[in-house]
């Protein structure tokens, strides 16, 4: 079992149901899913439609899955956009919708050995919350993340990730993944 899944399940629901005053485990708030994706934009406009065969698609490819543990699904664009010279079809982006154990042992890792590695952190945002319990932030490199080696990093490349959760409102979602260790700003 998954470390975080475990504290989950022995540490958080029960301070959960006390603070709530819920007795019914399911009625709590809990993760449904984490989503990772990166957006690839100086690929899709030197390749065009064939921005998968770019070295750096195929280098953040890699990167997410090793991050993740997961291989991503390649996103393409619904519409063409003039402005931002991309045509409908196009590979534009990489995502990663990780659910269950992988969505425990990543979030485990985010927070334990990624964040901290950020330089200058101070904690993160509280107020991206979305109004529904569900958190987003980004980062700014996927060299945070210890199985990642700097020397294999060609191209830097952001991240962003989604925590889903089933919170009604912003602050259970707050209060969730507090508990679970998520360390915002005061």
């Amino acid at each position: 079992m998954a470390r975080l899944l475990d504290k989950y399940k022995n540490e958080v629901v029960p301070a959960l149901q006390s603070e709530l005053g819920r007795q019914n485990p399911l009625s709590l708030p809990r993760l449904t899913k984490i989503v990772v994706s990166t957006g690839l934009g100086k690929a899709v406009q030197e390749k065009g439609s064939k921005a998968a065969e770019d070295p750096r698609f195929r280098e953040a490819q890699e990167h997410l899955a090793t991050a993740t543990g997961q291989r991503p699904l390649v996103t393409r664009a619904r519409k063409s956009v003039s402005n931002f010279k991309v045509r409908e079809g196009w590979d534009v982006g990489l995502k990663v919708t990780l659910r269950g154990k992988r969505m425990y042992e990543f979030l485990d890792r985010l927070v334990a050995l990624a964040i901290p590695r950020v330089r200058d952190f101070r904690g993160l945002n509280p107020g991206s919350f979305d109004g529904q319990g569900n958190y987003g932030m980004g980062l700014s490199e996927y060299g945070v993340f210890p199985e990642i080696h700097p020397d294999k990093v060609a191209f830097q490349q952001g991240m962003n990730i989604a925590i889903c959760t089933s919170a009604r409102n912003d602050a259970e979602g707050r209060r969730l993944l507090t508990l679970l260790g998520v360390p915002f700003r005061s």
